[in-house]
Formats: C-alpha cells, sequence, structure tokens
C-alpha cells in the first residue's frame, strides 16, 4: 500500500493531500497519520500556512470509511491526535488551514472541509452530509454548519442530506472563492502565498481570540485580551514583530515579520 497522506513542502507552506483510492476515504489509521502531520505542522516554526486537497479530480474527500468500518474500525474508535482527519479536535493550532476542494466533499469529508480557516472550491465540487441516509449523525458539522452559513440551509443539509453544488455553497458563505478545477491548486498556492507573508504571531492571536470567542460573551472575552490572559495575544504584544509592523509603517516601508 502507498502512504495515504501526501506532503509537499515550500517555504514557509505545507501541502497535505489525501490519497487512499478509490474515494479518498478516511480510515482510523489514515485519520492517526493526518494528526501526526498536523501536529508537526503546528509544531514546525518554519511553518506558517497549510493546504490541504485530495488527489485527482473526483474526490475531495467523501468522510468516514465504510469499508473500513465493516473489516472493523470502531466508528468511535482511535483517530489519533486532532480527532478525525487530524484537524476539527487539534489543539493550539495558530496557523492558517486553506481547503482545496478538489471534487465531492460530504459526510465527515465536509467536516474537515469546515476544520479550515479558508475553503476554496473547484466550480465541479459538490457539498453534502448525507448521514442521515446512513441512519447516524454528523456530529461535527452539526457543530459548526450552522454557525457558519444560514441556520436553516444548514438545517436542510443535516436533516435530508441535500447536496449543494460550489456556487450554492458559495453564495449560503460556505466557501470563500470557486475556481476553474484547473486553476483550483494554483489559485490555493497564491492565497497560501499571502498568507504565508503575513505576522504568524497576529495569526495565532487572531485564531485564539476566534476560539474563545465562541463560548463566551462578547465583554468577557475583550476582558482576556485587554488583560492579556489569552497567551498568543501576550506573546504578541510583547514581541518584536509589534515593534517591527509600527516601525515599517512609520518608515514607508513593508514589515520583515520574524515570528518572534
Amino acid at each position: 500500500m502507498t502512504d495515504p497522506i501526501k506532503t509537499h513542502r515550500e517555504d514557509h507552506i505545507l501541502m497535505v493531500t489525501l490519497d487512499r483510492p478509490k474515494a479518498n476515504a478516511i480510515d482510523l489509521a489514515t485519520s492517526r497519520i493526518m494528526g501526526e502531520v498536523f501536529a508537526e505542522f503546528r509544531d514546525d516554526p518554519d511553518l506558517r500556512v497549510a493546504i490541504i486537497t485530495g488527489a485527482g479530480d473526483k474526490f475531495f474527500c467523501p468522510g468516514w470509511d465504510l469499508k473500513g468500518a465493516a473489516d472493523g474500525d470502531a466508528v468511535d474508535g482511535d483517530y489519533g491526535v486532532g480527532g478525525f482527519g487530524g484537524l476539527q479536535e487539534l489543539r493550539d493550532l495558530g496557523k492558517p488551514v486553506i481547503a482545496a476542494v478538489n471534487g465531492i466533499c460530504c459526510g465527515g469529508g465536509l467536516e474537515w472541509a469546515l476544520s479550515a480557516d479558508i475553503i476554496l472550491a473547484a466550480d465541479h465540487a459538490s457539498f453534502a452530509l448525507p448521514e442521515i441516509r446512513s441512519g447516524t449523525v454528523a456530529d461535527a458539522a452539526s457543530v459548526k454548519l450552522p454557525k457558519r452559513i444560514p441556520y436553516h440551509i444548514a438545517m436542510e443539509m443535516l436533516l435530508t442530506g441535500r447536496w449543494l453544488d460550489a456556487e450554492e455553497a458559495h453564495r449560503w458563505g460556505m466557501v470563500n472563492h470557486v475556481h476553474p478545477g484547473d486553476q483550483l491548486i494554483d489559485k490555493a498556492w497564491e492565497m497560501a502565498r499571502l498568507l504565508a507573508s503575513g505576522p504568524p504571531l497576529v495569526y495565532a492571536a487572531i485564531k485564539d481570540i476566534v476560539r474563545d470567542a465562541e463560548d463566551s460573551k462578547f465583554q468577557d472575552t475583550m476582558n482576556r485580551i485587554t488583560k492579556r490572559q489569552l497567551a498568543t495575544v501576550d506573546r504578541l504584544y510583547a514581541s518584536e514583530d509589534q515593534l517591527e509592523g509600527a516601525r515599517a509603517f512609520a518608515e514607508k516601508r513593508d514589515p520583515v515579520w520574524k515570528g518572534k
């Protein structure tokens, strides 16, 4: 068997490709490998941005590998660090992740995409949560999707399993941009390079604030920010990069971010 996860590193960017013929489904073993890859990405100070995608042009990821389940993989088994797909429960990930959805994206595959910060889609991509038809629940999507798109659209997807094409997903705000299929990966790299040129400590602070605010009142999160009770914010405010940003503005030049 070939490695189900392919990685390509270029400058400060890591591209992670799920490659499990025929459909890029995720079993327990693959999920554990993915968790290790994303934990290494999180902990490598030289990496600033990740791109996730699926091999080929038909499937991004259909989610849980039902054949693996038939062979004994338990749905409540050990998915590894980061939970299913290595991302959706990975703690302290302060770096941007871009999903380049190159085809069918459904079930746990849609939940994997929703774990990213920016979602780009090929014009032939499609999205669904078909778990209802197999008598189970799309648990992570039930938590995330109603917060990302209009409630009634999310509930229709969850309750009926209906499919959205790329344009409709974009219209409801699930997808940031739709590109021709042959341009998708180039556009993902273009976005990744833009993000990689930005201030990594600020990205970490933004993601930390967003996570904190999900379960807090506005003023409670604001108080934690101003009192520097969030570690990423405290690190940013005491950093060389914070001073560099001010100096670069005053000197009318591009800042040089060091991540410290």
